[in-house]
């Protein structure tokens, strides 16, 4: 297991891939930003593999993401962090807020709480049961979930690209869409960011939950079928690391909310946030492994970095200019700004990047 980092004041950044497909132009751009903020403040940037949900992991996809990372010049510090591998400290966490009842077991079915229009009401939360519980048909057992009590409530924030969010994820102002061309980006219809339950993200596994209000439901942290939540060992694996800091994509500003909600209750620092458009094929539909979105060419890593600086608003790169990633990283890190990131939920980028529209869902 991988030494803790120091959690000092000092900037420390992470990205975070789920190993269930090779990086595509969204997750590069997400990468891209997040390493430029991190080396612009002098900070840390983490890779984190994402695994927790292992029936999803693909076999060597780790090490395809990894490749990726190094021929775009995006040297992470440290070892990289697989969440398999944590599954000791994640258990001994579980067993401590269990024992101090800050955590139960609930034998909430999905359909009783599809009954409730889709949320937890509390039920379990006094019932005092154990890890097994008889099924309503038969006196055999099934597996319990278990919930976090999630007593705070829900804050509005000041996210670092976006601006103000209020407590259920929103932003307060209204914000637009834009197109990706070749000479740079091109605003359109008024649009706000997506607050929708459906988010493709790999990285948002079991919390993708709208908050309704700014009273959370108790949050599933370890599913029925044994396997520990995402938005349970996230908050845990940046403490453990000392992340500071998290750069990544709009679709996920609306968990935000009561993602930061989970770090509190979990007594862990809450990191600074920082959220930049998603790529999308169309409007609504951002580039996803499911949208079949085309894996990065490594070929084309001074391309590929031009196109992600540009996407990201930082001005005109040309690919000619320069003789490798090093050389133009290190200006791109030098004139990094937040304040060029267009503050707008989606940009829609080529079709070229998806083959969504010749093989359909």
């Amino acid at each position: 297991m991988p030494s803790k980092i120091d959690s000092s004041p000092q900037y420390v950044g992470r990205f975070a891939p789920s190993p269930s497909g090779q990086l595509h132009f969204g997750s590069l751009v997400t990468a891209l930003a997040s390493y430029l903020d991190a080396r612009h403040h002098n900070g840390q940037w983490l890779v984190r593999m994402e695994d927790i949900d292992a029936p999803r992991c693909l076999p060597g996809v780790d090490s395809d993401i990894l490749l990726t990372l190094e021929c775009h010049g995006l040297h992470w510090d440290g070892r990289v962090l697989y969440q398999q591998q944590q599954h000791t400290r994640y258990q001994a966490k579980l067993d401590s807020l269990l024992a101090d009842k800050s955590a139960y077991f609930c034998a909430c079915t999905r359909k009783q709480i599809k009954a409730n229009g889709g949320h937890d009401n509390h039920y379990c939360r006094d019932l005092g049961l154990t890890a097994q519980a008889e099924t309503e048909s038969a006196s055999d057992t099934r597996s319990l979930a278990i919930r976090l009590k999630l007593d705070c409530q829900l804050d509005a924030f000041d996210d670092g690209i976006m601006g103000g969010v209020d407590k259920t994820g929103a932003l307060s102002v209204v914000n637009s869409v834009a197109h990706s061309t070749s000479s740079g980006l091109v605003e359109a219809e008024r649009h706000t960011v997506k607050r929708s339950n459906n988010s493709n993200d790999d990285s948002i596994g079991a919390s993708r939950v709208t908050p309704l209000s700014t009273a959370p439901e108790d949050v599933v942290i370890k599913r029925s079928d044994g396997l520990f939540a995402y938005n349970f060992v996230v908050a845990l694996d940046d403490e453990y690391q000392g992340v500071t800091d998290i750069i990544r994509g709009s679709d996920l500003l609306n968990v935000t909310p009561l993602q930061r909600a989970i770090y509190r209750s979990l007594g862990c620092y809450v990191p600074k946030y920082g959220h930049i458009p998603v790529a999308a094929v169309s409007p609504g539909r951002k580039l996803s492994k499911q949208n079949h979105a085309a894996p990065i060419n490594n070929k084309n890593v001074l391309k590929n970095i031009v196109n992600g600086l540009s996407f990201l608003g930082q001005g005109d790169y040309h690919a000619n200019e320069f003789e490798d990633a090093t050389q133009l990283l290190t200006m791109a890190i030098s004139r990094w700004d937040r304040k060029l990131v267009p503050k707008i939920a989606e940009i829609i980028v080529g079709k070229h990047e998806s083959t969504y529209y010749s093989r359909p869902l």
